[in-house]
């Protein structure tokens, strides 16, 4: 069951990823503000800031939402919606960064540590965003 809390943790999360490479590209802001529309929570307070770019989010504090998100053992289910989800952001402005390409590799680890037999359907879902990737680049 998909709850309000859920809505908003998975929104930040995606507002955090956005700011992976210190900065929020266009595209990403579009694709952001229409996610956020879409959830109903666009206007919501506790939103709000990190939305319209009036408040940074930190690298630490986004892993720390992911973990909060996640858990200590995330469900094949959750790591595979949570990363679909971010690559629909990363690749919302056409190429993906160093630190997007991190942010996927630490996603990966999260999974690898939480001893769940779920890292090799991670390690699919991040190479198939390569070959994805590596394709619009050529």
């Amino acid at each position: 069951m998909i709850t309000d809390s859920s809505v908003k943790s998975l929104v930040k999360i995606l507002i955090g990823a956005a700011w992976i490479d210190g900065v929020i590209q266009p595209e990403e802001r579009q694709y952001l503000r229409h996610i956020a529309e879409e959830k109903g929570i666009a206007n919501d307070p506790e939103i709000k800031p990190w939305l319209y770019e009036l408040v940074q989010v930190k690298p630490d504090e986004f892993y720390q939402w992911v973990h909060e998100y996640l858990g200590d053992r995330p469900s094949n289910e959750e790591c595979e919606n949570l990363i679909q989800t971010i690559s629909g952001l990363i690749y919302s402005d056409g190429e993906v960064a160093t630190e997007e390409a991190k942010l996927l590799n630490k996603l990966m680890k999260i999974h690898e540590d939480s001893n769940q037999p779920i890292a090799n359907t991670v390690l699919k879902q991040v190479k198939k965003l390569y070959r994805r990737w590596v394709e619009v680049q050529n």
